[in-house]
């Protein structure tokens, strides 16, 4: 009952994905390999300013992924709002328990989604992580933008 309460409570904040309908909290006995929320949590609350960033190249916003995805090892799911829309699921790839370097980004994964040029003013970004904790944050334009 407990666990259906939190589920409940997360999805509240994080709305309906079918990712995270079916989540349970995953066992949070530390690996030293950065594979659990306990593990990356705080990393990720110490570097909130950096999970995103916006660039404009070739006519079009970009926004990345990238730090995210260094650290997905602990998230169950990165959600995301282009300035006030619908949420959306940024797709993070699985870590396998014997994964060899957890921060390791693999190849042809998607690191960024492109937008019209000047059209991002705000990114919400909330995270799911493996034991079914969430953080929001929601960045200005001005703050992410990369040189």
């Amino acid at each position: 009952m407990q666990l259906f309460k939190l589920v409940t409570l997360c999805l509240g904040v994080l709305g309906t994905s079918a990712l995270a309908e079916e989540r349970v909290a995953e066992d949070q006995t530390p690996t030293g390999k950065f594979l659990t929320a306990g593990e990356v949590r705080p990393i990720l609350e110490a570097t909130k300013t950096s999970w995103i960033g916006v660039r404009e190249f070739d006519g079009q916003d970009l926004v990345y992924f990238t730090h995210l995805l260094s650290w997905r090892c602990g998230l169950y799911e990165v959600q995301y709002a282009i300035n006030g829309g619908p949420t959306q699921v940024f797709p993070i790839p699985e870590c396998p328990p014997d994964i060899e370097n957890a921060m390791t980004i693999p190849e042809d994964t998607q690191i960024y989604i492109t937008q019209p040029l000047g059209s991002v003013q705000t990114v919400d970004v909330t995270l799911l992580y493996d034991d079914l904790g969430t953080d929001t944050v929601q960045y200005q334009r001005s703050a992410v933008l990369m040189p």
